[in-house]
């Protein structure tokens, strides 16, 4: 079971907010809007990806990283491993 199944569909109502803002963007650029405000549009898609992003990275260390850490010490290591370089392609990104 993932780590977010308890919050599932609350992602994929963020989700299909996201989805429904960059049809918006889409949109707005084949209507030759101004880029300023498309810019404030994808700044705000930018921050609602964000969140869904720091939500699955809290729901898998409060998971997936606590049961790996109750299995095993290599266990949790790689599963620690693992969410930092998650954090690290976030932080790139």
């Amino acid at each position: 079971m993932a780590g977010y199944t308890g919050s599932k569909d609350d992602y994929l109502k963020r989700l299909r907010r996201v989805e429904g803002q960059v049809r918006g963007i889409q949109r707005m650029v084949e209507g030759d809007e101004y880029c300023i405000d498309i810019l404030t549009q994808v700044s705000a898609v930018t921050k609602a990806l964000q969140a869904v992003s720091l939500g699955l990275l809290e729901d898998h260390v409060a998971h997936c990283v606590v049961d790996a850490a109750r299995e095993s010490d290599d266990a949790a290591a790689a599963k620690v491993r693992e969410a930092s370089d998650a954090i690290a392609r976030l932080v790139r990104s």
